[in-house]
């Protein structure tokens, strides 16, 4: 009996060292009712016009994670480092951006950098918490507000600016680059429309952002004041294609009447006052 009790002590403190050990290496996040997130990689996607270098979150407790790597608009990934960890529900993000078209022009001048920040929410999520398995997207919007995303792959961008310049420098050559630009240059001339058209109507799908880039660098860039378009953006809304494919059934006398100028020209049911012909 004495042998079977010196059995049981000896597992009863062999469990509790090892709770212990479990709770010394945890640290205060044992205890802590706040979601943890270790072995983070962390990647940034750009859907801004400007070009991203680098960014920075923080949570609450002292962690961080970043990444960044000059990314043209559209791109993204960059550098990917790991294992970051970070804690619980509301974060902090910085980030640097610079104006590319404004770079080229003297390239020896330094790099004016625009530095932002803004916060997000993040509810929690289940992960695998294995190091180097999940990635923290990181999504840059033009309006300046970001989202999160674990991901366990590299899956692609959420707006596809390379297709949508690609499918107009293909399509339209010459008109779509009357001034020659390098593809660099025109690929961001292509963007910041794109940009417009995701500020102005959420635009994110590949066939709305090329009728949107085409109708307002070869048509008319006060296109979508257009009665006829108005009524497709309204009855288009929360359908991602149905405006891109709307815009490309549109009849030839109204595409005429759009690249004259010569309409009524109304923005969100609202009539804004009589054309001038261009």
């Amino acid at each position: 009996m004495g042998y079977k009790r010196m059995n049981l002590s000896r597992l009863f403190w062999h469990f509790l060292f090892s709770a212990l050990a479990i709770v010394f290496l945890a640290g205060c996040d044992f205890f802590s009712s706040e979601p943890v997130y270790g072995g983070l990689s962390a990647e940034g996607m750009n859907y801004t016009p400007y070009n991203l270098t680098e960014f920075v979150v923080r949570d609450k407790y002292g962690n961080r994670a970043s990444g960044g790597g000059d990314l043209p608009p559209g791109s993204g990934a960059g550098s990917l480092s790991c294992c970051y960890k970070l804690k619980g529900t509301e974060f902090t993000v910085e980030w640097q951006v610079y104006d590319a078209d404004e770079a080229v022009k003297d390239l020896y001048a330094p790099i004016k950098e625009i530095k932002k920040v803004t916060t997000v929410h993040l509810d929690p999520v289940k992960r695998s918490d294995r190091a180097g398995n999940d990635v923290l997207a990181v999504h840059f919007y033009p309006d300046d507000h970001v989202e999160f995303e674990f991901r366990n792959d590299f899956s692609g961008s959420r707006f596809d600016y390379g297709e949508v310049d690609e499918w107009f420098q293909t399509k339209y050559g010459k008109a779509a680059n009357p001034d020659d630009l390098d593809w660099a240059a025109a690929y961001r001339r292509t963007t910041r429309v794109a940009v417009q058209g995701w500020l102005k109507y959420r635009f994110t799908d590949t066939v709305d952002l090329e009728q949107y880039v085409y109708y307002t660098l070869l048509v008319n860039p006060k296109f979508d004041e257009h009665p006829a378009v108005q009524r497709i953006v309204m009855e288009s809304k929360g359908k991602p294609g149905a405006f891109g494919l709307a815009m490309q059934k549109l009849p030839v006398d109204v595409v005429r009447e759009i690249k004259s100028n010569k309409f009524d020209h109304v923005a969100n049911g609202s009539k804004v006052g009589q054309a001038d012909s261009i």
